[in-house]
């Protein structure tokens, strides 16, 4: 086993490394910018490297400069977390030509699947199911009409190198298509230093279900199950489960998923935690979507499900252990769901709320895990996604794990930004979402009904209305004035939206 491993990440995730690390007695060396120089994770780490400025591309994105923090500082190994340099194959290869260990796959898998068409062509070659679409990028508008009137509107617009939403666009009509062809393009070369962009059938209302492989350097490999993260906005994930509603009426379509996914990740020469993505539609056909050869945001629900922790294996296939499980002996147990926690406004279209947390109080208990990286007084940064924390909960049935999770997000609290806690509170009581009917198109449909975010503030003047008339008296002197009541209620309201 590794002396000691660099993280090459910040936030929540590399809190939870540095955890993993502790846990089997390794030595942990973060790094960090300008942004990130009181952060949790530097402050729990053994050691830590500063990097440069705080945008990314001077810091968290230089290859040179973290394989040289990793060589000063004598680390063995360093693992990526996910974002940043976790899926750039040119980094895994500057680790390895260093003389250091990279915690994931290899270069040469990461470049087998690292781009969506050359995934789906690994994927259609292995047999794997894809959605109709190019197999390579569009050369211009022309091929792109050629393209989508021969598999038919709508279709999908995505970027080779793309990722986390950026450069996709939906496309109902012919007419639309050169334009969104173009902003599509623009926006993965902004997002990917990419502008390719390839074109799927759009299959409408699907389930998103990814399922989490593991595999070994001497070749023994297998499934994890699913993950449910049909709860999507702008393409990004926002609330994941596992085991998804639908494997649980329909047990066979996990072994199929699973079995498609192996097929693939063997066939890349892959080890270490991976995830193939597949859209399930109405029928529960399935079809491979693309590979993220990382560990995923949303991997706590699969640990809470089966048990095992993926960083504690991570770190042990990469110092060449053999995989000690089967097949087999992995088994699912009760229902884990997960909230993405952001500062964020959800009644200013979701922008980000950066800025000084100046009051925090989390959840705890039983079946609640909270993967972190804030504090009070902790300055949210501009320069970075503006996650806060993932909050997870895990319960004997489905219908538990919603109370629970419902439970934990009224005991969590953040005072001087705002967030989305509120929001998933909604959404947890909505009918559709508790009947486990989901697919990416939930939240237009749960907008659409009047359950967004102006029913959240409704509800939070209205408490704040009762709040008010509550505190009052027959004495005219503590009363508050009717101006003073409106900066209450405003501030108040605020407060309530966080």
């Amino acid at each position: 086993m590794f002396r000691k491993v660099l993280i090459a990440n910040r936030g929540e995730i590399a809190v939870r490394i540095i955890r993993a690390l502790r846990e089997l007695g390794i030595a942990s060396v973060a790094v960090y910018s300008d942004a990130d120089r009181a952060s949790i994770a530097v402050r729990m780490a053994d050691e830590a490297v500063h990097l440069g400025p705080a945008p990314s591309r001077e810091s968290y994105l230089r290859i040179d400069k973290i394989v040289e923090a990793a060589r000063r500082s004598g680390a063995e190994a360093i693992h990526p977390g996910y974002g940043f340099l976790s899926e750039n194959a040119d980094f895994a290869q500057a680790c390895e030509d260093a003389g250091i260990v990279f915690i994931g796959p290899p270069a040469t898998a990461i470049r087998a699947v690292g781009s969506k068409t050359a995934a789906r062509q690994l994927a259609i070659r292995v047999g794997a199911p894809v959605v109709p679409g190019t197999e390579d990028a569009v050369r211009d508008p022309e091929d792109a009409r050629r393209v989508a009137r021969e598999i038919g509107y709508p279709v999908l617009l995505k970027a080779v190198a793309g990722g986390g939403g950026k450069g996709m666009r939906n496309v109902d009509r012919e007419q639309d298509l050169e334009a969104a062809l173009r902003d599509a393009s623009s926006e993965a070369l902004r997002a990917f230093r990419n502008d390719e962009v390839y074109i799927e059938k759009l299959v409408v209302e699907p389930r998103h279900i990814e399922i989490q492989v593991l595999g070994d350097r001497h070749g023994h490999m297998l499934h994890l199950g699913e993950r449910e993260c049909s709860i999507q906005r702008r393409h990004q994930k926002v609330i994941e489960e596992s085991p998804s509603p639908v494997m649980l009426e329909h047990p066979e379509l996990r072994t199929k998923m699973g079995e498609a996914a192996l097929k693939i990740a063997r066939a890349a020469g892959y080890f270490n935690a991976g995830t193939c993505e597949f859209l399930v539609d109405r029928e529960r056909n399935f079809y491979f979507l693309e590979m993220n050869t990382r560990l995923q945001v949303e991997h706590p629900v699969t640990e809470l499900a089966t048990g095992l922790d993926l960083v504690h294996w991570q770190l042990r296939i990469a110092a060449g252990e053999h995989l000690t499980i089967d097949q087999r002996d992995v088994a699912w147990r009760g229902s884990a769901i997960e909230c993405r926690i952001y500062a964020e406004d959800p009644s200013n279209n979701f922008m980000p709320s950066p800025g000084r947390i100046a009051y925090l109080e989390q959840p705890a208990g039983p079946g609640i895990r909270l993967d972190s990286g804030v504090f009070a007084g902790w300055t949210v940064p501009l320069d970075y996604d503006p996650m806060l924390a993932k909050l997870v909960v895990w319960a004997p049935t489905r219908e538990a794990a919603i109370g629970r999770m419902r439970r934990a997000l009224g005991e969590y609290r953040v005072e001087g930004i705002r967030t989305n806690i509120r929001w998933f509170d909604h959404i947890l009581r909505d009918p559709e979402f508790i009947a486990g009917r989901l697919s990416t198109a939930f939240l237009d449909r749960f907008e659409a009904r009047g359950c967004g975010t102006a029913d959240i503030e409704s509800e939070a003047v209205a408490a704040l209305v009762a709040a008010v008339a509550a505190s009052g008296d027959d004495s005219r002197q503590d009363r508050p004035s009717h101006a003073k009541k409106s900066a209450w209620l405003a501030a108040g309201r605020e407060d309530l939206m966080r």
